[in-house]
């Protein structure tokens, strides 16, 4: 018997386009799935999965994770037919759309894998490992997500001339952020076919966004090794407003952004694919982060604290 874990993870912009070359900064945040694989007497594979969940999310991603995780036996070569085994998933992250749970998934189960076939797959291999299982979920996948599950931390993540790169962002100390779930679990395939719409309803439009966007992802970074937090909330609510025009947001989304916004928040947009899961506000301090946590529970919605960034 074997475990292996992967992050959830927050983008902070570029979320929806990465596969369109632009820039996406993403954090890992400290919270897990955890894998568990053992082999057993039969013949195949079988799954049980006791990830907390938004309501709902787990059946409704029933197939694409069950495809996720015949690409990635058949991507790392396990034979179930020869071997069979159970999987068993767990650990701290809920599972929901925006905070890479289905990227999460991936790595935990690449890692324990790697461990009970002693594989000796590398990290770089791992995270290929991961990507490839994310595509039942995508349709195509960008690479941001399972590189934060896998890696961690704080980073520029950004395809070009379709090779998958990143860096590491070094803030001058953590901060906090509170993220909340809309409780609407969105179909991450389908998106990509809403942005295709809208790139041919008005090419010209939709590269001014895309050009803007970035821009301000650039800015983000220089904004984030500077410290300067408030430039940064600047630039996710700005950010917020050119996905809530390409409807990429969620009039929840919307309510969750302006509620934190109120409170105090230096930013807030929504986070992940968009047009439901999670929307992301910035709260640096923990009295802050406390008062938007807050606000957000007493009208029920689910919530994540975390802190990211630093050296």
């Amino acid at each position: 018997m074997a475990k292996g874990a992967g992050f959830g993870k927050t983008i902070l912009i570029g979320d929806q386009f990465v596969l369109d070359e632009v820039p996406a900064i993403v954090s890992s945040i400290p919270f897990e799935t955890v894998a568990t694989v053992e082999r057993i007497d039969g013949d195949g594979w079988i799954l049980e999965d006791n990830r907390k969940e938004v309501p709902g999310y787990k059946k409704k991603k029933e197939e694409q994770q069950a495809r996720s995780i015949g690409r990635v036996l058949e991507v790392m070569n396990v034979d179930v037919k020869k071997t069979p085994i159970k999987i068993t998933y767990g650990g701290t992250l809920l599972a929901g759309s925006g905070v890479g749970a289905s990227a999460a998934s991936c790595v935990s189960l690449a890692r324990a894998l790697n461990a009970e076939f002693n594989l000796g797959c590398s990290i770089e291999e791992i995270n290929r490992v991961a990507w490839q299982g994310e595509f039942p979920y995508h349709g195509v996948a960008s690479g941001v997500d399972n590189t934060a599950s896998t890696y961690g931390g704080l980073l520029l993540f950004q395809v070009r001339n379709g090779e998958q790169q990143f860096e590491k962002i070094r803030t001058p100390k953590s901060f906090g952020i509170v993220l909340a779930n809309s409780g609407i679990t969105a179909n991450t395939a389908l998106l990509d076919v809403f942005i295709d719409e809208q790139r041919k309803a008005d090419p010209e439009l939709f590269a001014t966004r895309l050009k803007l966007i970035t821009a301000q992802a650039y800015d983000m970074k220089e904004a984030l090794e500077a410290g300067d937090l408030e430039n940064v909330g600047k630039i996710m609510s700005n950010n917020h407003e050119i996905l809530t025009a390409m409807e990429m947001s969620h009039e929840t989304l919307d309510h969750l952004c302006r509620l934190a916004l109120e409170k105090g928040a230096l930013g807030a947009k929504v986070t992940g694919g968009g047009r439901g899961g999670y929307m992301v506000a910035l709260t640096p301090g923990r009295k802050l982060q406390d008062t938007i946590a807050s606000a957000f529970e007493r009208e029920g919605y689910k919530l994540i604290r975390a802190t990211i960034g630093g050296s």
